[in-house]
């Protein structure tokens, strides 16, 4: 079988594993017409997983879920997508939900399970893993994954039966065998481990991993001339892991084929510059051959690596007494001495330096110390100053890929039609994102609405707006927004001249204004508009004076009270960039706005968010979560109060709350929240 061959059958089996692993979803009746939506609905958000656009399809997934609340699969799919970006706490909250509305599916069971083992709660995928094998229990990636976290928890045994379980159905696999020499090996069983590989590499004899292993066992078995063939197939084969090197160079160094060994160490920092071991090894070579300068520097690379392996500060001491360093191999004798105060060579090397540097006293003491330490042979400690040997510890399948391959399974829809966004596109948590609170929501004739903002679930509108919108007294209809529309020079020349031609309606409706007058009404929108046009040129003051006259004319427009707050706070923003002195008072008038608001619109969920924003900035973090909370209750979509109250969980300490709200963001939208959950959880 060619590559391309192996390829199309991997990714056949793939797609099976996705019917085994998500079982089959039976859909409750409804509508035709709404049965049909959602059908296509969750087959662009699994086409969407497939193409690896994780945030988009969580929009999809949500959509299902509002649709049809009591269908346990968007659930699933959603959990699968959170899984992608890292939010494990968010996946988790979903597969519980998925369960709760289906118990009788295996796939969700082993999905929280995987989410189980990520967050190294090993017990509770164990038992996962169970579950979903008492729908499936012939299930093989069900008894694989359940082997592996049962081996994590020592208990090699029944690691072993689930594998053994396994071979008897497939005595040819490779995978199999080389997973119970993995255990064999975690348990101390080097024979067994011997064996298992062996198998493997006869089953599949061009899979590196294999030969690897192998030749990893046999040098623990003291077979250096087997291990040799072993590491040597290995790297044939194209092994990138850098311990291939480490092994095999510790062989031919064993050898006094030291030409060979330095090639190997060499290649083996090429590859794992960031591996003390590689310099470790390395210099020990060169130490061997007298090339201490070398040496000196692969230690001291090894130290900056790994600082807390004190055999790497003996060695390097070593190499300092060869070239005359006497005071800094004195150095690393008085570290060894600090950590490891029983390992005696370390005190007669430190006394010979001493000797050196003419401390004959220092010396006396040293030597002293060390001989009352031989009486007490007990407690003597020993360092391992010889190579190390790279230990093959196979990584943890990573099945976060496969999870969204096999969501992808009849899927539907195309490019066009899924209106892929490069900006959300892939494993966006690795996106590295300021910890920085959303922004205060303004109404604005102009708001910038950019593919980030355009995700959001956010309810952005209110009743009273719509109203005041339909009643086309403004030039345009007002949006909520968290950002405004930079203007162009001509824009805000075309503002000017507006403010100029309201500024001339006023003066001709004071005339003929009075208490009881019917133009009272159309002063008091000429005054809101003409507030909207200074806050668009930022002149807030004359804002705010117009926002306080439209409001003494008609009490009951309380989007203006919030308007006025928000332009109060952008007035008093533009004086701290100024270095003018603000006033207390103007803040707390800030705040009464937002109560009034409040108070008379307790549905105007903006005021609320935005209070609570204002909290912050003043560190009363406590009050501005109960007033996030609030935002909330009024509108249980409100992405950037899901936002921000996560993050002042996170700065009150209370991380788990607030990775809590910031994969509800995340769910809602706000996708640089999972950059966040990465850093936190």
């Amino acid at each position: 079988m060619n590559k391309e061959q192996r390829a199309k059958t991997y990714h056949f089996r793939l797609r099976r594993i996705l019917l085994i692993c998500l079982g089959s979803w039976l859909f409750t009746l409804g509508s035709i017409q709404a049965q049909l939506n959602t059908d296509r609905i969750t087959a662009i958000g699994r086409n969407a997983l497939y193409f690896d656009d994780y945030v988009l399809s969580i929009q999809y997934f949500n959509q299902v879920i509002k649709l049809k609340p009591y269908l346990s699969e968007p659930y699933m799919l959603r959990a699968i997508a959170k899984i992608q970006l890292g939010d494990y706490t968010g996946a988790e909250m979903d597969c519980n939900a998925a369960i709760e509305r289906n118990p009788f599916q295996p796939g969700a069971y082993y999905t929280r399970g995987y989410i189980y083992r990520q967050t190294h709660q090993l017990e509770k995928a164990a038992q996962d893993f169970s579950e979903a094998l008492l729908f499936a229990p012939e299930n093989k990636t069900y008894i694989a994954m359940r082997a592996d976290v049962l081996a994590e928890l020592q208990q090699y045994d029944l690691a072993l039966q689930d594998i053994n379980h396994l071979l008897h159905r497939e005595p040819q696999s490779a995978a199999l065998h080389f997973e119970k020499g993995s255990i064999c090996l975690r348990s101390n069983d080097t024979i067994g481990a011997l064996n298992a590989f062996v198998q493997a590499t006869e089953y599949d004899s061009q899979n590196p991993a294999n030969w690897s292993a192998l030749g990893l066992v046999q040098l623990m078995l003291n077979q250096p001339d087997d291990a040799l063939v072993s590491l040597s197939k290995s790297i044939d084969y194209g092994s990138k892991w850098a311990g291939d090197y480490i092994n095999r160079g510790i062989i031919y160094y064993r050898k006094h084929n030291y030409r060979n060994a330095l090639a190997d160490y060499d290649k083996a920092v090429t590859l794992a510059p960031r591996d003390a071991q590689c310099y470790y090894n390395r210099g020990v070579l060169r130490q061997e051959v007298g090339d201490y300068n070398r040496a000196l520097e692969d230690f001291s690379q090894a130290i900056l690596l790994s600082p807390e392996q004190i055999e790497i500060y003996y060695q390097r001491g070593m190499v300092q007494m060869q070239l005359q360093q006497w005071q800094e191999a004195l150095q690393d004798f008085n570290t060894i001495m600090q950590r490891y105060p029983y390992f005696l060579p370390a005190y007669y090397l430190a006394a010979q330096a001493q000797t050196s540097l003419g401390h004959g006293k220092q010396a006396y003491q040293l030597r002293q110390q060390a001989y009352l330490m031989e009486q007490k042979k007990d407690s003597i400690q020993s360092l391992q100053t010889h190579m190390q040997v790279a230990d093959y510890q196979p990584q943890q399948r990573d099945r976060r890929k496969e999870f969204s391959a096999l969501a992808a399974q009849n899927q539907e829809g195309n490019e066009e039609e899924n209106k892929y966004n490069s900006d959300t596109r892939g494993t966006v948590q690795k996106r590295y994102t300021d910890i920085v609170n959303e922004p205060n929501i303004f109404l604005s004739y102009y708001a910038n609405n950019t593919p980030s903002t355009a995700l959001r679930q956010t309810n952005y509108s209110h009743i009273t707006v719509d109203a005041y919108n339909r009643s086309m007294q403004l030039p345009a209809p007002l949006r909520f927004t968290t950002k405004e529309m930079a203007l162009t020079a001509d824009m805000v020349n075309q503002h000017f001249a507006q403010i100029s031609q309201l500024s001339h309606q006023i003066d001709m409706l004071q005339q003929i204004a009075s208490p009881q007058s019917q133009h009272n009404a159309q002063l008091c929108a000429a005054y809101i508009a003409r507030a909207f046009e200074f806050a668009l040129v930022q002149d807030y003051s004359s804002a705010l004076d117009d926002a306080t006259r439209a409001i003494l004319l008609d009490g009951t427009l309380y989007f203006a009270y919030f308007c006025r707050a928000n332009w109060r706070y952008k007035y008093l923003e533009y004086k701290r960039a100024m270095g003018e002195p603000t006033d207390k008072a103007d803040f707390e008038l800030m705040m009464r706005d937002y109560d009034y608001v409040m108070n008379h619109q307790p549905d105007f969920s903006f005021a609320y968010y935005n209070k609570a924003n204002m909290l912050c900035i003043q560190q009363d973090f406590k009050a501005a979560i109960t007033y996030y909370t609030q935002a909330i209750a009024t509108d249980s979509d409100f992405a950037e109060a899901y936002f921000n109250r996560g993050l002042t969980y996170i700065y009150i300490g209370e991380n788990e709350k607030g990775i809590a709200d910031l994969s509800k963001a995340g769910e809602l939208g706000i996708y640089q929240a999972y950059n966040l959950i990465s850093r936190f959880q």
